[in-house]
């Protein structure tokens, strides 16, 4: 079974909204582990827009299972990472002006620039992810640069619409899969996956683990944040 990453950014982004101390994203880190979540993830942007760098110091303090920070490919993050040593460390792409991430990271655009990121990761004890497309192309980039992981960035079959373009991008997330194993990298996968659509991609063979956010906050307004964890633990069982 893949093991649950609960994305707590959204806990953030309710209080920025008000720039405020609440909700604090420790305290959802704390009732996401109470819930089953197998790993607490967070986005550490540039712009800082939702988690600030004191939720990191704190959570990679008190979380009680590992905590997998994304990132951009950026001097200023990478500093930080080293200093405060999560668990893992997942390099995304990341654009000021898009709501969320859009799209994989192109390793094999900035393979020298991504591998020598990896490098520093993998020598302070850091395991590192690739957030990618699941393209042959960005798979096999990503096997030259030294990670241990990928996570296949999801959105496309999330966004997909209709029976044939849903098969298709599942077959994509399967094939990439696939592929990946053959390289050697582990696979783990996330973007865009809710209580409807979440079962068929736990089921891929040999899938480690689901990055999941907005779907379980969402689901916290009206059940609690345990229980929405909880919910999706089962749909992945």
């Amino acid at each position: 079974m893949p093991k649950l990453g609960v994305n707590i950014d959204h806990v953030a982004t309710v209080r920025q909204a008000r720039r405020t101390y609440e909700p604090d994203p420790v305290w959802a880190a704390a009732e996401a582990e109470l819930g089953g979540a197998d790993q607490i993830t967070v986005h550490l942007r540039e712009d800082r827009r939702h988690i600030q760098d004191r939720d990191v110091e704190i959570l990679v303090r008190t979380v009680q299972t590992r905590v997998n920070l994304e990132m951009a490919v950026a001097s200023e993050v990478l500093a930080i990472a080293l200093k405060l040593k999560p668990a893992c460390v997942c390099l995304v792409p990341e654009k000021r002006e898009e709501v969320t991430t859009e799209g994989g990271l192109d390793v094999a655009g900035s393979l020298e620039r991504v591998s020598e990121t990896v490098k520093k990761l993998n020598g302070a004890g850091i395991a590192v992810s690739l957030f990618i497309d699941p393209e042959p192309r960005q798979i096999e980039a990503s096997a030259k640069s030294g990670a241990p992981f990928i996570e296949l960035h999801t959105g496309s079959y999330a966004d997909a619409r209709g029976d044939a373009e849903i098969a298709r991008r599942l077959d994509a997330l399967r094939d990439g899969t696939k592929l990946a194993r053959q390289l050697g990298l582990r696979v783990n996968a996330g973007h865009g996956l809710n209580y409807r659509n979440v079962q068929v991609v736990a089921a891929i063979p040999e899938m480690e683990e689901l990055n999941i956010g907005h779907s379980i906050v969402s689901r916290s307004i009206f059940v609690g944040f345990r229980e929405a964890v909880r919910e999706m633990k089962a749909l992945i069982r």
